[in-house]
């Protein structure tokens, strides 16, 4: 199938399903004459550019709320443009960890033409996505106590199993960004966050400019550990320099 092919067939889906509110992978697949594998992978990529909500089976159109909302349709825009950004980071046979969080989620199209990877996240539905690329990863999942607030895994065994391992890379997202200290969060388990910060080699995170600047509480990962921050072309110059002055890279996707 050609890449030509396939921005047809998403094309044809995506009405489908502005039409007719929903669709299911089998009719898709029959529709199509090809795999369900393959239309699972197209739905999989039309949700991640914002375009419609995947369900068990199918998918389902965008909630009109949401379409009549400007900011929440230029907001899967950011993220995919972050996250195209961040992915060109990895290079083939890397390590890598991707924590939870929608940003980081964004990435896993990035990687269906990288070779050899080592995946490990504490999110299942960034783990569902990855066992649906071609290139099939190695996966691996940390365990732990099961946070419905950030819809990962933490806790002390995940904390253990994750210090067992040594990683080139992590990605991680984050609520806020305070200039002075570093990575910011709602959510106060942190330690998992932490303890992934210290076994990886470089620490990439991933946030949208209009986070940049929010004193949230808790601090998550310092300056200090942090190599690359990657976001959006809304960053101004002054901000963009406050954050360089912590020997961060500041990478602004366009």
């Amino acid at each position: 199938m050609t890449k030509r092919n396939t921005q047809q067939r998403r094309h044809t889906i995506l009405q489908q399903v502005n039409e007719l509110g929903e669709v299911s992978v089998e009719q898709l697949a029959e529709q199509f004459a090809t795999s369900e594998v393959t239309i699972r992978k197209d739905l999989t990529a039309l949700e991640q550019s914002g375009l419609l909500l995947r369900r068990y089976g199918g998918a389902m159109a965008l909630p009109q709320e949401i379409v009549a909302n400007s900011d929440e349709k230029l907001d899967p825009i950011r993220k995919m443009q972050i996250a195209k950004a961040a992915a060109d980071l990895i290079k083939d046979h890397n390590r890598i960890i991707i924590d939870s969080g929608r940003t980081t989620a964004a990435m896993i199209p990035e990687l269906s033409h990288k070779r050899g990877l080592v995946v490990m996240t504490n999110a299942i539905n960034v783990a569902n996505r990855l066992l649906s690329l071609e290139n099939e990863p190695t996966l691996l999942m940390p365990g732990g106590t099961w946070d419905p607030h950030s819809e990962s895994f933490q806790g002390q065994v995940a904390e253990q199993v994750v210090r067992s391992y040594d990683f080139d890379q992590l990605f991680i997202g984050a609520d806020g960004i305070d200039i002075d200290r570093g990575t910011t969060t709602f959510n106060e388990l942190i330690g998992l966050s932490r303890v992934m910060a210290d076994s990886a080699r470089e620490v990439i995170v991933l946030v949208e400019s209009n986070k940049i600047g929010k004193k949230i509480p808790n601090l998550e990962i310092p300056w200090q550990q942090v190599n690359y921050l990657v976001t959006d072309d809304g960053l101004d110059d002054n901000t963009k320099q406050a954050i360089e002055q912590h020997h961060v890279t500041v990478i602004c996707a366009k």
